[in-house]
């Protein structure tokens, strides 16, 4: 099989600037595992890397929908798997890197993923349930799948049950596409939480609010805007007046990103195969040396 890095870690972990300066080393071509950056217009609030930060190295998958539009994780691997393919067959390297910890895992392990027809009743049904309804269908109908699932997610939890509603809970073996050396990032904790804020600082500095406005008035809709959760669910609460003032919005932003960063480290610690780069000493030689032996022993 052809070879894959993959670099994952959290928000605010630094992976995007570490994938760049070893793809700029390795001569790769970076493709993003991030469930917003997708989206055009989703520039600030979803933390994309600017045109200057990403020094002349190629980014896939970055802008490839509109806002509105219904990206699946399935739209998400097919994609992926073109982009890497292609960058593989042009003689270059190829370098996952991300966040979205099922985004990585559907590339990393090769997910076979049960297509199901769409039947807009089916999904109008399904959105009109609550959370505690959701749980409880999956519960009786397909138990081993809240083993997988965010039970605080619920657009995860109604696709689940769009696809009981539908029948097409089939589990199929997994196929790896590549042979893959999988990076993680870390802080201490502490650390990336102070990350964390500056960077939400820096960004609400640079129009994050306005961002989100623009979005708006250019016709993204508020659903569509609220299930992208934390920045651009926060900021259209705050813009419908749903807090009292600007620092009690802010003070949720900031403890929700903080859990999520939690909660995608819970993730990215059940890969066995992660091994962890200390972001504190020199991130970049230490990947290197791994690197090198994935690509030359």
């Amino acid at each position: 099989m052809e070879k894959l890095v993959i670099i994952a870690g959290t928000n605010a972990s630094g992976k995007s600037g570490l994938g760049i300066e070893l793809a700029k080393k390795y001569n790769a071509e970076i493709v993003s595992a991030d469930s917003r950056q997708v989206f055009k217009g989703l520039d600030l609030g979803s933390g994309k890397v600017t045109k200057e930060e990403m020094q002349g190295v190629p980014h896939h998958l970055i802008d490839v929908a509109e806002p509105n539009d219904f990206f699946s994780l399935t739209d998400f691997q097919r994609l992926a798997y073109s982009a890497i393919d292609d960058t593989l067959g042009r003689g270059k390297r190829a370098f996952l890197v991300g966040g979205t910890g099922l985004y990585v895992n559907a590339v990393a392990d090769g997910y076979n993923i049960a297509e199901s027809s769409f039947d807009p009743e089916v999904r109008k049904k399904a959105e009109g349930l609550s959370t505690e309804e959701l749980i409880s269908i999956i519960s009786r109908e397909d138990p081993e799948a809240l083993t997988r699932l965010d039970l605080k997610n619920k657009v995860r939890l109604q696709r689940a049950v769009e696809k009981i509603l539908t029948g097409s809970t089939e589990k199929m073996p997994n196929t790896p596409h590549y042979e893959t050396l999988v990076l993680g990032v870390t802080w201490p904790r502490e650390v990336l939480y102070e990350r964390i804020r500056e960077r939400l600082d820096r960004r609400l500095e640079q129009g994050m609010i306005e961002e989100v406005e623009g979005l708006r008035k250019a016709g993204a809709t508020d659903e569509f805007l609220y299930k992208l959760g934390l920045e651009y669910r926060y900021i259209l609460m705050y813009l419908r007046g749903e807090f009292p003032d600007f620092r009690a919005f802010y003070d949720k932003l900031f403890m929700e990103i903080r859990h999520l960063a939690k909660e995608q480290m819970t993730w990215f610690r059940k890969r066995k195969d992660m091994i962890w780069i200390d972001m504190e000493a020199d991130p970049v030689q230490k990947a290197s040396e791994l690197i090198d032996g994935f690509y030359y022993n």
